[in-house]
């Protein structure tokens, strides 16, 4: 058990791809893969997630839950530079879970000058290795899969399920975007769900891919293949709240159907701007509430100095909003070379309504969305990229649901 006290707080965060400061030099393919690597930061990780341990040492919540992802292409040494930024947390448990990227991923690489060369991959039993504090604080482990469960207090049970796809050996191929739970690892869930019912212990489920479809247009690859399997199980025992990641995108989904679950997927935490989540649980409720990270007053002196670490939201911000509006642009330069006022107004239509997706700022009035339709730069967008429409018409809500907090009763 973390903690005995019945009111006790844990964080989430998520996608943290980190890739160690020793496996590039910031040459040429080391910015050649920045430039393309879909607005993640790569460069200031280290800096970021050693911030957020100091915060961690100010504040003491009881864990810091990681749902995949930690590395950027499953470099071992990433893997262990992260356990050792968090290694000087004394009070706080580190729980961390693998995502679709950590294990045996054949993209693993360093970089140096102009080049990349193959870097060492992570196992099973290497990552186990690295994140030995992790499964020291296990009720009971997998044997078929990376999944381990916790005790949080004397009223909550956490479940970290392993969802992802990999091989037996190290490899060349690209990871596996989807994901699936597999026979076997579903049985040991059932097997902790029992426990935690007959303890009367109220489980919290963790995974990487997600339990429901966070976007109709867009979910292929991150709904666990086997989510009917695992639905029905929360609906069994009562499994009111889970967290995944995966998709990047800050969204919340209440109970579906007979699935009593309501489940919070995180947003990187090395794009947008830094969230993660704060959960508090109470003896008859557990309240959520999404913050974005700001780590000026966490960095060192010497951090202080370098003006991206200081303004680090605008940066990501930049980032972000680049990756996302550049190949649509370049395309749209061909045809509209004369009006370049039209371009750059569909690039950044284009990128602000997903970046207000991706961070869960994406509620809207219905007249502001109306607006929005109505603009040139939108009727033009869809006119020529129809393969958008269906997605570009899923990214706003104007309902009142929000993606930022939820109350989770009991």
């Amino acid at each position: 058990m973390i903690t005995k006290d019945l009111n006790t707080e844990f964080w989430v965060i998520s996608d943290t791809h980190l890739i160690a400061d020793s496996l590039h030099d910031e040459g040429q393919a080391f910015s050649r893969m920045q430039k393309t690597s879909q607005g993640k930061d790569l460069y200031y990780q280290e800096t970021a997630l050693s911030a957020f341990m100091r915060m961690a040492q100010r504040k003491n919540p009881a864990a810091i839950i990681v749902t995949g992802d930690v590395t950027f292409n499953g470099e071992r040494v990433s893997a262990e530079r992260f356990a050792e930024i968090f290694k000087p947390l004394m009070k706080t448990k580190v729980l961390v879970l693998p995502g679709n990227h950590d294990i045996f991923d054949g993209w693993a690489r360093e970089f140096r000058g102009k080049k990349q060369f193959y870097a060492g991959e992570i196992s099973p039993m290497f990552w186990h290795s690295i994140f030995d504090k992790s499964y020291r604080e296990a009720t009971d482990e997998d044997n078929s899969s990376l999944a381990y469960s916790v005790q949080l207090n004397p009223q909550y049970f956490l479940l970290l399920a392993d969802s992802n796809i990999y091989g037996r050996e190290e490899t060349t191929e690209a990871p596996h975007t989807r994901g699936m739970i597999g026979k076997e690892q579903l049985k040991w869930i059932e097997k902790q769900f029992r426990y935690a019912q007959e303890h009367n212990l109220r489980p919290i489920l963790f995974m990487h891919h997600n339990l429901y479809a966070h976007n109709p247009a867009v979910n292929k690859g991150y709904v666990v293949d086997d989510a009917v399997e695992l639905r029905r199980l929360c609906a069994r025992y009562n499994v009111k709240l889970a967290f995944s990641g995966h998709i990047h995108a800050q969204n919340i989904m209440g109970p579906q159907g007979t699935t009593p679950t309501t489940e919070i997927v995180t947003s990187s935490f090395c794009s947008n701007d830094q969230g993660y989540g704060v959960v508090r649980v109470h003896s008859r409720h557990i309240t959520y509430i999404r913050r974005n990270f700001d780590m000026t007053r966490y960095l060192t002196e010497k951090e202080k100095q370098d003006y991206t670490l200081v303004h680090f939201h605008k940066y990501l911000k930049d980032l972000q909003l680049g990756s996302i509006s550049a190949d649509m642009m370049q395309s749209e330069l061909n045809k509209y070379h004369d009006d370049i006022d039209l371009v750059r107004a569909m690039g950044k239509l284009f990128g602000w309504m997903n970046y207000h997706f991706f961070n869960g700022h994406n509620h809207l009035k219905v007249s502001e969305l109306n607006k929005i339709h109505a603009s040139k730069a939108y009727k033009t967008l869809i006119a020529h990229h129809p393969e958008f429409r269906l997605y570009l018409e899923t990214l706003y809500d104007t309902s009142d649901h929000t993606n930022l907090q939820v109350k989770i009763k009991y």
